[in-house]
């Protein structure tokens, strides 16, 4: 028997820096919504989202959104008020993940590899500067706590002065809350989907990131068509393919995802367990033509309108979520 087709809303956009970036992702997935035979309507993340969802009869909502509003709760706090079923992670887990402070403390519970960090909220710059080189070392990434897609990261390496340091951690100030120091890990770039559809979470074939012309993957080397290159699966030995794998999972449950999501790790040269450094998940990856995500799960073998269409029906079939009945007070 042919499945239902379902009328689902992609929500766009937003008042946010990867604003464009979402639209992208929207365009993919309302094209591969259509080739599996649903009912699509895109819709900008904006003050008229409300109504636009209360008054058209959607099914579901797919949120291809990436930041603030549209990936940190605050968008699916809206649906749950809209009483709508949606993609992906719920509000606290999207809160989580969005906020690297708060994730990298819950990592920690679960004893994930995560690389030694601090989180500094706005104060003295020349202080944090002079406490990060002091409780992490000489080799630094700066960023911010609450964006994605690279922006507002700083690389520095040991020949970076305290005045270097202070700079990237005033610029991420300037754009965020607080300001995320790690230490610099060297190694290959690789990341690894997961895929939750309501039975146990599976990871997708790991994918390494080259970007050959930027110092690492950048918002350009990311969105720019050409400017990296993806080889996925990712060539690692079987021990590391297992642990960031298996990290992946875990990192996706420690957070309470559901759904999908994607999670970004540093490998490093050894072989061994040790060389695995998980940086952050990202519930809402993107679907953009030249994403990680959708490519990993076509290479284990779901195509992108297989993929949107699992998606959206295990949503659908999720349902609201419930709540309780209203109590009188008591007389």
């Amino acid at each position: 028997m042919k499945a239902a087709r379902l009328a689902v809303a992609v929500v766009q956009g937003g008042p946010v820096t990867e604003a464009a970036v979402s639209r992208a992702s929207a365009t993919s997935v309302a094209r591969a919504l259509d080739a599996a035979g649903h009912s699509v309507v895109r819709h900008e993340l904006d003050g008229y989202l409300a109504e636009s969802l209360r008054t058209g009869a959607y099914d579901v909502v797919f949120p291809a959104v990436h930041g603030a509003v549209g990936e940190d709760g605050s968008l699916q706090g809206l649906l749950e008020v809209l009483d709508l079923p949606y993609v992906g992670s719920g509000v606290l887990a999207s809160a989580l993940a969005m906020n690297k402070a708060y994730a990298r403390r819950i990592f920690g519970l679960d004893a994930l590899p995560i690389a030694r960090g601090l989180a500094l909220g706005r104060g003295d710059a020349k202080s944090a500067a002079e406490r990060a080189r002091r409780e992490i070392g000489a080799r630094l990434v700066v960023k911010p706590a609450s964006h994605g897609s690279a922006i507002g990261v700083a690389r520095l390496d040991a020949g970076a002065s305290d005045r270097d340091v202070a700079d990237a951690i005033e610029s991420v100030w300037k754009i965020d809350e607080t300001a995320i120091v790690e230490h610099f890990a060297r190694g290959r770039e690789v990341t690894c989907g997961v895929l939750d559809l309501g039975g146990e979470p599976t990871a997708l074939p790991p994918t390494e990131i080259f970007s050959p012309n930027d110092p690492f993957y950048t918002f350009e080397a990311r969105y720019a068509p050409g400017r990296s290159q993806h080889e996925c699966p990712a060539r690692l030995v079987a021990p590391v393919l297992a642990r960031v794998q298996s990290v992946a999972v875990a990192a996706h449950l420690a957070l309470g995802c559901r759904d999908l999501s994607r999670v970004d790790f540093v490998v490093g040269d050894q072989d061994d367990d040790h060389a695995v450094i998980l940086l952050e998940v990202n519930t809402l990856p993107g679907f953009t033509d030249t994403s990680l995500y959708p490519e990993a799960a076509a290479v284990a073998g779901r195509s992108m309108p297989e993929l949107c269409d699992a998606l959206v029906r295990a949503a659908y079939a999720r349902g609201p979520t419930p709540r309780m009945e209203p109590k009188p007070l008591p007389t």
